[in-house]
């Protein structure tokens, strides 16, 4: 599925059609990919809202594959190994960044789906040393959702500070694809959660994933939060959420794109309280979340479309459609 030319998903601006078969050069791997998860950050780079880097570009980038090819000088991976490709398909590891340990800042950074191509195929090249062994636990339809969702939502939780201390409480503020993955992991940590969702549904979903308490985004949870993480690119959310944190919290801001904050009263920020944004994600953040995430039993729940029908699976993510994660089958 080829992007020529971003345009409302309303339109249908992905192209179904047959290319080359690609070949992995030097430090690479052709990957058969099985399946691709879908994200709203390919309905934005799909839409405009993310600036193109490369045009035609094939989106995706929560890719499971197996290895079928191995380019020169690649030891890190074996053929027919299952493995996965998130958003970061490749950081030089030389910038200050990258020596900082945060490659997900990098200056170099290639990502998946957006300035190479991505997983919405049968197949792709992958740099050997940027792509993750697969959980035997998950099939491949469930695993693609954890590396997106599940990986930046773990970045998230990391940069609250409270799986360090091991105790708090935290706030989730959209009840989507990666805050259900997040919930289970946090409430395995011995995190008490509370989840601010519009939706009754949700609400009741979040209770029996172990949330202590759920409710409306613009309701008063029983006790301030120590850290809280907003899921919605929506301002108004954010602005919501700092209004129940207790001093000194921490909110991070899991979104690639925002609606502008029209309005923030100081005394909301007042009291060392404090708000950071998360930037993609590192191959660190990924492989523990993997792992974390078969030890707390997450499985999201998904729905799968084919290949072909992939405008019809982000017009639904668009409009709300979807339930749970929406994954396509390549192969």
């Amino acid at each position: 599925m080829v992007l020529y030319k971003p345009a409302p998903i309303d339109t249908n601006p992905l192209v179904y059609t047959d290319i080359e078969k690609p070949s992995p050069g030097p430090g690479e791997v052709l990957l058969r990919i099985r399946a691709c998860g879908i994200c709203r950050t390919d309905l934005h780079i799909i839409e405009g809202e993310l600036k193109p880097i490369r045009l035609p570009v094939i989106p995706g980038h929560q890719v499971i594959g197996v290895v079928e090819e191995l380019g020169e000088n690649v030891v890190s991976v074996r053929k027919g190994e299952r493995v996965g490709v998130p958003w970061l398909y490749w950081a030089c590891g030389k910038c200050k960044y990258c020596k900082r340990g945060l490659e997900n800042l990098c200056d170099n950074a290639l990502f998946a789906g957006y300035s190479v191509d991505g997983g919405y195929a049968e197949y792709m090249v992958a740099k050997a040393d940027f792509v993750h062994p697969i959980p035997s636990e998950y099939d491949d339809y469930h695993a693609a959702p954890l590396l997106c969702g599940g990986a930046i939502g773990y970045r998230a939780l990391r940069l609250t500070g409270l799986l360090e201390k091991g105790e708090g409480k935290l706030g989730l503020f959209g009840f989507g694809s990666s805050a259900h993955m997040i919930l289970q992991v946090a409430v395995n940590k011995g995190l008490e959660v509370y989840v601010f969702t519009r939706s009754k549904s949700k609400q009741e979903y979040a209770i029996s994933l172990g949330a202590k308490w759920a409710g409306h985004t613009k309701d008063t949870p029983p006790s301030k939060l120590d850290a809280a993480i907003v899921f919605a690119p929506a301002s108004w959310v954010m602005v919501e959420a700092l209004k129940k944190l207790d001093k000194g919290g921490r909110l991070v801001l899991a979104e690639i794109y925002m609606t502008p904050i029209e309005k923030l009263e100081y005394n909301l920020l007042w009291l060392e309280r404090e708000i950071k944004s998360v930037a993609n994600v590192t191959r660190r953040d990924v492989r523990e979340f993997l792992i974390e995430a078969a030890k707390a039993g997450v499985k999201p729940h998904i729905t799968i479309y084919s290949l072909k029908d992939a405008n019809k699976a982000l017009y639904e993510l668009k409009y709300g459609e979807v339930k749970g994660s929406g994954v396509l089958k390549i192969s």
